[in-house]
């Protein structure tokens, strides 16, 4: 769907973070616009407690003032020739679910994890997202009801529709 993640009324939304979990820019800087300052304060108490976010894990912290409940941090790959960037963002996804539900969360809005200043190009990357939740959903019949795949910009709400068509 083309809509703000940060508007949306579900348990949890996912934030393609950085390994730090700074929300300076994009989705992760429209979640602290959103939710308040406590978003950022949440995710660096996370960090100071576990340290930096590794690939294919997820953080969970408090939504703010959201309607959500969670927020769910993954650091999805930066693009890159010569990496499996499809497993890596695989990765991602499925750890950003696997926590969703694990927190109790029924209901999830997902971002095109890594398709912007990661550079993972938004076809390829909205593919392996909706490929990688309906797999998770298949193998977990109904731990989770509902996966938004929430695109802001027109462009990218019509690839995640073209990956699950």
């Amino acid at each position: 769907m083309q809509g703000d993640l940060t508007r949306q009324d579900v348990d949890a939304v996912v934030n393609a973070a950085n390994e730090y979990l700074q929300h300076g820019g994009g989705v992760a800087a429209a979640l602290v616009r959103a939710g308040g300052a406590v978003v950022q304060q949440e995710s660096e108490a996370w960090v100071r407690e576990h340290g930096p976010l590794e690939s294919g894990k997820a953080a969970v912290t408090g939504a703010g003032d959201m309607p959500a409940r969670w927020i769910i941090h993954v650091s999805g790959p930066r693009f890159s020739a010569g990496q499996d960037n499809e497993a890596l963002l695989e990765a991602a996804v499925e750890a950003a679910i696997s926590a969703a539900a694990q927190s109790g969360a029924t209901s999830i809005a997902m971002p095109a994890i890594s398709s912007g200043i990661f550079g993972y190009p938004v076809t390829e990357a909205t593919r392996v997202i909706a490929d990688t939740c309906r797999r998770w959903v298949a193998s977990h019949p109904g731990v989770v009801r509902e996966i938004r795949l929430v695109g802001y910009e027109a462009e990218t709400a019509a690839a995640f529709e073209r990956a699950l068509s």
